[in-house]
């Protein structure tokens, strides 16, 4: 049991500091908190470079000046080249045949080879070539893609006028910049919860190395108890969080990338590295060994957020909808849930703690 405290309020913020400033002070020794940290901030101050490479990956047609060739046979080469007028960076070239077109790809004439081929039914079936596992593979099967899209809606809308029934509408293209998804729903709720999870990820090596080393107790022979003992290293892990955020949002600002709503941005990563301390707390309470501690760290931390993106009013998607200035009274809703659920679940483990202690 924790001793009672019956001194100042002062003399316990004083502690609940002290510690906290040791927890700041130890971090210098983290080699791979810190390599995790310089990681994030190259990220975020080379954002507007990294983000072309990265879209690269994330949606290879984002790429602007690919130019591919396709050697097209076969029954309909008028429609194909009547699609790739629609298609940016793709040409038509016609064949006499498909021998013709193959030929022309193996010299490397061509990109690639489609054979549009009507049937006896009226429809169209396109063969298609592509070079294999080659560096500019990627690239034109996207560019392939875009072309049968094209050709596929041109077809439909050429013989919608002779069928019986309407057939299910296509969506409707959208004119949305892959960089700007990209940015926004995967560059900025990255770089705004690594910090989430290093906070907590602190947490359980401190907590661990104390216990395992025997200073815990050391400590709690000093003029602290052992709920202000928490309170000092759960307040270090949570305030490095939001400054680490904040750098990075206006890193990305200087780059070019604006982020709005940064104060309900900051309080929901606050609220989440709250909850995630509070989670690393209890875990060292009950798995004292650092290695054990850390491994159900990771799997808790998955299951927590894997449950929360899981669904469509995820964190993930707040913070996207925040950084665009989208949100909702539901987004502003689930912001104010969190912070509620974050302090309840803090409290809670903290008496919990301060009740029944660290067992070495």
């Amino acid at each position: 049991m924790d001793r009672t405290d019956s001194r100042p309020a002062s003399a316990g913020r004083s502690g609940r500091l002290t510690i906290a400033g040791r927890e700041l002070a130890g971090l210098r020794a983290e080699k791979t908190i810190l390599l995790a940290i310089g990681i994030q901030l190259f990220v975020a101050a080379f954002s507007s470079f990294l983000v072309v490479g990265l879209v690269s990956m994330y949606d290879p047609g984002a790429l602007d000046g690919a130019e591919v060739e396709v050697a097209a046979a076969g029954d309909d080469v008028a429609g194909l080249e009547r699609a790739a007028g629609d298609v940016e960076g793709v040409s038509v070239t016609p064949y006499e045949d498909a021998g013709d077109a193959r030929r022309a790809f193996d010299r490397s004439a061509a990109d690639a080879v489609v054979v549009a081929t009507r049937t006896d039914g009226g429809r169209v079936s396109a063969a298609v070539t592509a070079p294999d596992a080659s560096v500019e593979t990627t690239v034109t099967v996207v560019q392939l893609r875009d072309l049968l899209r094209t050709y596929e809606r041109a077809e439909r809308a050429d013989r919608s006028a002779h069928l019986r029934e309407s057939p299910l509408p296509l969506p409707e293209r959208t004119g949305s910049s892959p960089y700007f998804t990209f940015t926004y729903t995967v560059l900025i709720p990255v770089l705004v919860f690594l910090p989430v999870f290093i906070s907590g990820s602190l947490v359980v090596d401190s907590i661990t190395q104390e216990i395992d080393e025997g200073t815990l107790e050391l400590l709690r022979v000093a003029p602290v108890t052992l709920a202000e003992i928490v309170d000092g290293k759960a307040l270090a892990a949570v305030a490095i969080a939001p400054g680490q955020a904040l750098l990075w949002l206006l890193l990305l600002r200087a780059n070019g990338t604006p982020v709005a709503n940064v104060p309900s941005i900051l309080a929901l990563m606050t609220a989440l590295t709250t909850l995630v301390v509070a989670l690393a707390v209890a875990i060292s309470a009950l798995a004292p060994d650092r290695r054990a501690a850390q491994f159900l760290y990771s799997v808790g931390v998955l299951v927590l957020f894997g449950g929360a993106t899981a669904t469509a009013g995820g964190p993930a998607n707040a913070v996207a909808r925040l950084a665009i200035d989208s949100a909702d009274a539901t987004t502003t809703a689930l912001v104010v849930a969190y912070v509620g659920i974050a302090a309840v679940a803090y409290a809670g483990v903290r008496r919990i703690v301060a009740e029944s202690g660290f067992e070495g």
